[in-house]
């Protein structure tokens, strides 16, 4: 396999010291064909933002939905996240109409009195896993929390909710695949379970009490229940832990923070974005890049790559905090942008405005370390610790 990685770019990507930071080898794939078909995977791969803009904003060239190229799709994959308009127009204002509805002042008051609690448990301890101890589990809460439901047991949703991220690197790692197909129909079926008894608040409530009008499948308003679980989910914590390592293992970067928090978020998703890669199929026979895409051609976008643009972003690989206008595509574009978008940035603001503002001796106690994923980039481990710096060595 390492020997494999040496010479693939998109399998280099895999190797821990790129895993560690991806954004030089981004590099050298830009700068030596910034479109380029990639043999095992079977997709054009594409690595500039203006590349990738114009796809994720072409949902008539460029499909989610591969039935449109004659795929057989599985039926715990046919979601918000899958279906192209019309039938993803319906039950994409379904959930946008539950988003509004929610008092999200409260919720966010409630999160913000989470954030201060945990974070006063965790600062007498030595260390602790940031990941572990803090992003998921507040993430879990907050994502629920909007739904209207209980927060299901970490030790059970963490490890399958990593095996739907796992599955979608399945075109380099086959056996991937139906683990995580199993993973999602089980989560569906969770999820499914709240149409079943609703609550009486959140977003479950409206869907649940507008469904009948809204002409979506119950098959497809399941998937896609358990897709808002699912990506709010991942979504949030990966972006809190990677823009906390981002924060905390860059000199200043944490008092920096403080004078620009209306910006940093937005340059910590360009700069170390949860959402590496994304995928379409071409419809129809299209030129981009330089080359022509034939309907049926599958097509990878590398949305790390054009989020360090040199291109579309002054000085890509510095992390400034004031960046703007900041672009980016973190969270995609088009019909597809993500639902929960506002929700992971939200945490993720009030978690390092929390950290900058009362723990500002917070730092690494050990590098993080990074799960093996390439569609959705996250930390599987960082060690931290909120109390000051006195010398001696913190061991966790």
């Amino acid at each position: 396999m390492e020997q494999a990685a040496a010479v693939d770019p998109i399998l280099d990507l895999a190797r821990p010291s790129t895993l560690r930071n991806p954004y030089p080898a981004y590099a050298r794939m830009r700068e030596a064909r910034p479109v380029f078909w990639h043999e095992l995977l079977g997709s054009w791969v594409l690595t500039r933002h203006a590349d990738c803009l114009a796809v994720l904003t072409d949902s008539h060239r460029f499909a989610s939905d591969w039935r449109r190229a004659g795929e057989d799709i599985p039926a715990p994959l046919l979601s918000v996240q899958t279906l192209d308009p019309p039938e993803h127009t319906a039950i994409r204002h379904l959930l946008l109409d539950g988003f509004r509805a929610q008092d999200r002042q409260a919720l966010h008051d409630d999160l913000d009195g989470q954030i201060a609690e945990l974070l006063a448990e965790l600062a007498p301890r030595p260390s602790f896993d940031l990941v572990g101890e803090l992003a998921e589990p507040v993430a879990l809460r907050f994502v629920t929390a909007f739904l209207g439901v209980p927060a299901p047991e970490l030790d059970w949703f963490v490890p399958m909710s990593r095996t739907v991220v796992d599955g979608m690197d399945a075109g380099l790692w086959p056996e991937k695949h139906e683990p995580a197909v199993a993973a999602r129909a089980e989560l569906a079926a969770y999820a499914g379970g709240w149409l079943a008894d609703p609550p009486k608040g959140g977003l479950i409530a409206h869907v649940a009490e507008h469904a009948a009008d809204s002409g979506v499948a119950e098959t497809v308003l399941r998937n896609s229940l358990r897709a808002v679980l699912h990506a709010g989910y991942e979504s949030a914590s990966r972006l809190l832990g990677n823009a906390a390592a981002a924060l905390l293992t860059t000199p200043g970067a944490l008092a920096a923070f403080r004078e620009t928090p209306s910006t940093a978020v937005d340059e910590l998703i360009r700069y170390d974005a949860p959402v590496q890669a994304d995928a379409r199929v071409c419809v129809t026979d299209t030129e981009l890049g330089g080359v022509t895409m034939r309907a049926g051609d599958p097509v990878t976008l590398l949305l790390g790559a054009a989020n360090h643009d040199p291109l579309r972003f002054d000085h890509p690989a510095e992390l400034r905090l004031d960046r703007a206008p900041n672009p980016h595509l973190g969270f995609g574009r088009g019909a597809h942008a993500c639902l929960g978008a506002s929700m992971a940035i939200r945490l993720t603001g009030s978690v390092l405005g929390a950290l900058a503002g009362e723990y500002p001796d917070a730092r690494a106690v050990a590098e993080p370390d990074h799960r093996r994923n390439l569609t959705l980039r996250g930390l599987d481990r960082f060690e931290v610790t909120l109390r000051p710096d006195t010398g001696e060595e913190v061991r966790p």
